[in-house]
């Protein structure tokens, strides 16, 4: 049960978008830009604490779907409106409209033009990209995934840096090739898997090698370009440049995380023969994405793109850990999607503080921070070392599982994989000692230290950094049972009934 009578998983995809009708009167109102920030960050607040209800009324033990809704939407076709949530999407869900509000404080001072356009277009977003999590009908499903593609471009577009017509066209062409293999893997599924676009339903088919095979490759295409994985990665850097701070940490915490949500929900329960057959590509592209990932980050010196190709390598630990196929990597693959979208989303909002001081995101124009902006500048270096994997926060545990379940299969990957925690420490406390400690710049000086926007947005991901890092069971013990059925349908155990 739920305080809220209405359903949730409803309440969650519509409200922020009908909330934009709020806004749309002072699109044509000069002066309202206050006006409009408040009501975009009331909009998002009440999203996330409407969120909570789930947790409230979640039952940890199962792991099937909960808060279910299912309703007759296009019958001749057989698509129906049908959400669902389980211990995976849940915390997807919450991360989502636990970032929304924070984004709209950074953007407080950092967008100054069409401020109202830009708050409907990230609540439009917001609705879309909580209907990919909780989708039940693989066409929903579809729709949400495409609709939320057109905010991000508007984002990034309208509101971005000076090459932003490049990066938008780089973003959309690439995502547009990966969506059109989506669609052509959900009509392939549909008439193989009995005329039905139920995304449970065909997670209890048994279909023929050739058919994995190939189904599991068009669904690859869609979900590499959206984790990225190497070599469908780079439309990332650029998008991350060029996109407001806003747009960075939707981009980082949230949608990057929908590549490896689609393995999780698609690839590995409906194409289990398929997923084990490729792992050895996986686990190539996985570990190449890590190293190769980080040796990029070694050698930039823009701190967005430093941060953006850290985000390419520890995504590689995300899609490794899903194809190990135990509880420690999945959980692990798990735990690192909310770790690097809560560290990555703070790394971004941090470049952010800075870029709307300075107007310059370049490692030579900064030295000696700490004397001008001594809060801000520790927490920098709190969230740099999260990235890290330092032991007590956050990042370092859904590494150590990931390694651990890699280490029970394939030692030698896993030895590999840790290269990677060298290289972030090496790349990570390079922009450290030339930002915060390094020589004290004309850039660094009088700048002032953060304000209360900035304070808001980044004090809960600080907390979520610490306690995840020192006490990580209770998100755990919320994904255990969902991850426990997903390898048991991968490895044939689970009977179709109990899918179905």
């Amino acid at each position: 049960m739920t305080f809220l009578s209405v359903p949730i998983l409803t309440f969650l995809i519509f409200f922020p978008i009908l909330g934009t009708a709020i806004l749309f009167p002072f699109m044509k109102m000069p002066g309202s830009e206050k006006t409009v920030r408040w009501l975009a960050l009331a909009i998002t607040t009440v999203e996330f604490l409407v969120s909570l209800d789930l947790l409230l009324g979640m039952h940890q033990g199962m792991s099937g779907m909960q808060f279910s809704e299912d309703h007759a939407w296009i019958p001749f076709a057989n698509i129906r409106y049908s959400l669902g949530v389980d211990g995976i999407s849940i915390v997807l869900i919450i991360m989502t409209t636990l970032l929304m509000p924070m984004c709209v404080l950074t953007s407080w001072h950092g967008i100054k033009s069409r401020v109202a356009e830009f708050m409907i277009t990230m609540l439009v977003l917001e609705g879309a990209m909580v209907g990919v999590f909780s989708a039940m009908d693989f066409i929903l499903f579809y729709v949400f995934w495409e609709a939320m593609l057109i905010p991000m471009y508007l984002i990034i577009g309208v509101w971005g840096g000076p090459n932003r017509l490049y990066a938008t066209m780089k973003f959309f062409l690439y995502t547009l090739a990966g969506s059109l293999f989506l669609l052509i893997a959900i009509i392939a599924l549909y008439f193989e898997g009995g005329h039905t676009f139920n995304i449970v339903q065909l997670m209890g088919q048994h279909y023929g090698k050739t058919f994995q095979n190939l189904a599991f490759v068009a669904l690859f295409l869609a979900f590499a370009v959206k984790v990225p994985m190497f070599p469908f990665h780079t439309w990332l850097p650029d998008a991350h440049v060029e996109a407001p701070t806003a747009g960075s940490v939707i981009l980082a915490s949230i949608m990057l995380k929908m590549g490896a949500y689609g393995f999780l929900r698609f690839s590995l329960p409906m194409l289990p023969q398929a997923s084990q057959y490729f792992t050895t590509f996986i686990f190539t592209l996985s570990l190449i994405g890590i190293v190769w990932g980080a040796l990029m980050a070694l050698a930039q010196e823009d701190l967005k793109k430093l941060i953006a190709y850290s985000s390419v390598s520890h995504m590689g630990f995300v899609t490794l850990g899903i194809f190990v196929f135990n509880s420690q990597g999945i959980e692990g693959a798990l735990l690192q999607m909310v770790n690097h979208g809560v560290t990555t989303g703070a790394l971004f909002l941090c470049v952010g503080v800075l870029y709307d001081r300075t107007h310059t995101r370049q490692l030579g124009d900064y030295g000696g921070i700490a004397k001008a902006m001594p809060v801000f500048s520790t927490m920098l270096v709190i969230f740099s070392l999260s990235s890290l994997g330092l032991p007590g926060l956050n990042s370092f545990v859904g590494e150590f599982l990931v390694l651990l379940g890699t280490f029970r299969t394939h030692t030698a990957l896993a030895v590999i994989a840790a290269t990677g925690v060298v290289l972030a420490a090496l790349y990570m406390l390079y922009m450290l000692s030339r930002v915060v400690w390094g020589v004290y710049t004309p850039k660094s000086w009088a700048l002032p230290d953060m304000n209360r926007y900035e304070w808001a947005a980044l004090l809960p991901l600080l907390v979520l950094v610490v306690w995840i890092g020192v006490q990580p069971n209770p998100l755990l013990s919320l994904l255990h049972a969902s991850v426990t059925h997903l390898i048991g349908q991968v490895q044939g155990s689970v009977p179709i009934a109990s899918i179905r």
